[in-house]
This record gives C-alpha cells, sequence and structure tokens, in this order.
C-alpha cells in the first residue's frame, strides 16, 4: 500500500469569511474524486483548525494499493481538473508518498 498525503497553502485573502469558501470548494472539488476514480483505495480531504502560522489549509489523505495505482489516479483527467482548480487558490504544496 502507499499513503499520499497532500498539504495545500491558500493564497492569502481579504478575509477569513472568504478563506473558509475556498477552502471548502477545493476540499468538495477533492472529495469527488473518491467515486470517479476506481484506483483510490481510502481517502480523506480535511480542512486546517490550527491557527498555527506554519499550519498548510487543506490536507488530502489518500492510500492507494500500488505505486501504478497512484501513477494512474496522479494521470487521471477528472484529477487533473481539480488539481489546475486547486491551483488558481493555492500559494503552495507538499507530498509525501510511503509504504504502509
Amino acid at each position: 500500500m502507499i499513503k499520499h498525503i497532500v498539504m495545500f497553502k491558500l493564497k492569502p485573502t481579504q478575509t477569513i469569511f472568504e478563506k473558509e469558501k475556498v477552502a471548502e470548494k477545493v476540499k468538495l472539488n477533492f472529495e469527488s474524486l473518491k467515486a470517479k476514480i476506481k484506483e483510490i483505495h481510502s481517502y480523506t480531504v480535511g480542512i486546517n483548525i490550527s491557527k498555527s502560522p506554519s499550519a498548510f489549509d487543506v490536507v488530502v489523505d489518500s492510500t492507494f494499493k500500488s505505486e501504478e495505482d497512484l501513477k494512474t489516479y496522479s494521470k487521471h483527467p477528472e484529477h487533473i481538473k481539480a488539481v489546475e482548480f486547486n491551483s488558481k487558490f493555492s500559494s503552495e504544496k507538499v507530498v509525501v508518498d510511503y509504504l504502509i
């Protein structure tokens, strides 16, 4: 099994309310992938609740049965659409993939 974790920092916005709205849109956009991409074994998307300035805003925590499944997910047209949508709102991204 492969654990795939991606975290995003959202671009600064005018208000906390606007940032929360954007985070929710990004969350919903990525959550929709579970039903569209059969290679996903497990998939959780969360919005940060910490007030730490070093915290990221949104996390995608997923597992795949193999590296091939992860590659298929990464190249899937629906995933690419989600990434393109998210890139409009994100200023930073970190990724970690590891065996479990």
